[in-house]
C-alpha cells in the first residue's frame, strides 16, 4: 500500500511531506515498484494507493495507563473484555495498549493475568503489556483504589503474577514510603519498570527510590503530595532525575492547562508521557458505573466516587492528545511524541512501534488539520476510514 502526499511525523519529531510504503504488516522504505515483487497478491497491494493530501500521518498512539472503555474494564477478566477494549481503542487511534490493573484481591489479579496471557491480538489494538497499578500503594493516597486489598510490596507475588501474564507486565506501581519498598525496587528493577504512585513520599524518599532504580511516575500530580517551594515531593524529585518519565492526564479535568504547560517546560518533550487513565464509562453516556468494585458517577467529562474523589477519566488518549494541543496549547509535535515515541521507548517496544520507520509495524493514524481521525491502520490493516 502506498500513501501519497501525507504530512508525516518522522522519528526526529519533525513533519515532512513524503510517501509512506506499507508491505504486509510493516512499513518499508522503498515503493512496491522498486521491490521487484511479482505475485498476484503483491500486485494487488502495489496498486492500492491512498491520496493523503492535506492530512497528517502519525504513528498509532500507545496508552500505557488506562482501565477500560465502552462498559468493559481490564479487571473484569472476561473472555471478551480485552477484545472489546482493543476494538474501541483502535478506532480511536490507539493502536497499542498496556491496560492497568487495580487494587483488587490476589485471586482476581491472578485471573486478570491469566486472561491477558491467553488473549490473542486478532482485531483492534495490540496488547503490548500490563501496567500493574495496585496493590502496593499508600492507604492515605489510594484515590479510587480500594483500601481493602492494599498490600506491602512483595516481589514473590509480583513474579507470580508476571509469570501468569506471560511475562508482559511492563510497569509496577508502588508507594516508596511503605515498608519493604526500597528492597522491592532493587529486587525487580531489572525485569520491570518501577513507578511511584498513590504515595505520600517526600522529596528525599522519592529521590532514594529513583536512586534504587525506580524510573517512572504514575499520573503526575494526582494521588501524591503537591509541589511546593519548601516541600517539592515526588514531583521535584522527578524533575531532578533525568532518567525518570512522568505520566500526564490531559482530559481537562485532572490537571489545569497551565500546569500541563509547566510540566512540558520542566520535563522537556522526551520525558512526558500522555495517558488517558480511562475507565469503563469512556465512550458511553453519563450514568453510574464501577471501578475496582466501587461505584463511580459520570457527568460530562468527570467521573467521581461517592465522596467526590476523581475516579479515572472518561476521555480516550487520542482526545487527551487533541485537548493538549487545542485547549492547553502544547506544540503538536510534542503532544504526538508524548503519546507515541515516549511511551514506546519507556516500556521497551520502540523497536517495533511508536514511529513511522522501515521495518516497524505499520500502525498509523491519518488526521486532518483539526486533528479529526480520518483513518487508522494496525499492522497494515485498515481498522477505520472516512477517506
Amino acid at each position: 500500500m502506498l500513501i501519497k502526499n501525507a504530512i508525516v511525523f518522522d522519528p526526529d519529531k519533525v513533519f515532512r511531506n513524503r510517501e509512506i510504503n506499507i508491505l504486509g504488516e510493516k512499513f518499508v522504505e522503498s515503493s512496491f515498484m522498486n521491490l521487484g515483487f511479482s505475485s498476484d497478491s503483491d500486485k494487488k497491494h502495489e496498486k492500492r494507493q491512498i491520496d493523503a493530501t492535506g492530512l497528517y500521518a502519525i504513528p498509532g498512539l500507545i496508552d500505557i495507563h488506562f482501565h477500560g472503555c465502552m462498559g468493559d474494564d481490564f479487571c473484569d477478566a472476561k473472555d471478551e473484555t480485552i477484545k472489546n477494549i482493543a476494538k474501541y481503542e483502535a478506532r480511536s487511534g490507539i493502536t497499542s495498549i498496556c491496560p492497568a490493573t487495580m487494587t483488587i484481591s490476589k485471586d482476581e489479579l491472578r485471573e486478570v493475568m491469566r486472561k491477558a496471557a491467553a488473549y490473542k491480538s486478532e482485531e483492534g489494538a495490540k496488547l503490548v503489556g500490563i501496567n500493574m497499578e495496585g496493590p502496593f500503594i499508600s492507604e492515605a493516597k489510594k484515590g479510587a483504589q480500594s483500601s481493602k486489598y492494599i498490600l506491602k510490596c512483595n516481589a514473590k507475588l509480583f513474579d507470580e503474577l508476571n509469570e501468569l501474564s506471560g511475562n508482559i507486565i511492563k510497569l509496577v506501581d508502588i508507594a516508596p514510603e511503605n515498608e519493604g519498598a526500597m528492597e522491592f525496587i532493587k529486587e525487580v528493577k531489572d525485569r520491570v519498570i518501577v513507578s511511584i504512585a498513590h504515595t505520600t513520599a517526600d522529596y528525599d524518599t522519592a529521590s532514594k527510590a529513583f536512586e534504587e532504580g525506580a524510573s517512572h511516575v504514575t499520573h503526575l500530580y494526582n494521588a501524591m503530595p503537591p509541589f511546593t517551594h519548601r516541600a517539592p515531593g515526588v514531583i521535584g524529585a522527578a524533575v531532578d532525575n533525568n532518567t525518570v518519565c512522568v505520566e500526564l492526564i490531559c482530559d481537562g479535568i485532572h490537571i489545569h492547562p497551565a500546569v500541563v504547560r509547566a510540566t512540558f517546560k520542566m520535563f522537556g518533550n522526551e520525558r512526558v508521557i500522555l495517558i488517558s487513565d480511562s475507565m469503563r464509562a469512556c465512550g458511553l453516556e453519563d450514568g453510574e458505573y464501577t471501578l475496582g468494585g466501587q461505584k463511580v458517577y459520570v457527568t460530562g467529562r468527570k467521573a467521581v466516587l461517592e465522596d467526590g474523589t476523581i475516579a479515572g477519566s472518561v476521555t480516550n488518549l487520542f482526545e487527551c492528545m487533541k485537548r493538549a494541543v487545542q485547549d492547553m496549547h502544547i506544540r503538536l509535535e510534542d503532544a504526538i511524541a508524548a503519546a507515541t515515541i515516549n511511551p514506546a521507548k519507556q516500556i521497551g517496544i520502540f523497536d517495533k512501534v511508536g514511529s513511522i520507520e522501515d521495518g516497524k509495524y505499520a500502525d498509523l493514524v491519518l488526521m486532518d488539520k483539526s486533528l479529526n481521525i480520518k483513518a487508522v491502520y494496525v499492522h497494515g490493516k485498515e481498522i477505520y476510514s472516512k477517506l
